[in-house]
């Protein structure tokens, strides 16, 4: 990920202007790595060190969004339709 792509995603969940890591900020730039690592999965399948980078980014935003479901719900349901993780 590139910084000029991070500064985009920070500048768009950012809670004020000095916000780089909320929870939901978080969130969302793992959320993104997960995505482009999805994609490089699809192309190397036998990429077994990217895949367990993969499972441990997919555990952390997991514990993330717990943490944030049990402390602010409402937060909870806006993070996951902007980011559209649950369908």
């Amino acid at each position: 990920m590139k910084r000029t792509q991070k500064k985009k995603i920070i500048t768009k969940y950012a809670k004020h202007d000095k916000d780089t890591g909320s929870a939901q900020v978080q969130i969302a730039i793992l959320t993104t790595r997960i995505n482009e690592l999805t994609e490089h999965l699809k192309q190397h399948k036998k990429d077994n060190h990217s895949r367990r980078g993969l499972l441990l980014l997919v555990g952390k935003r997991r514990k993330l969004l717990a943490y944030v479901k049990t402390n602010q719900p409402e937060l909870y349901e806006e993070v996951i339709k902007k980011l559209e993780l649950r369908k």
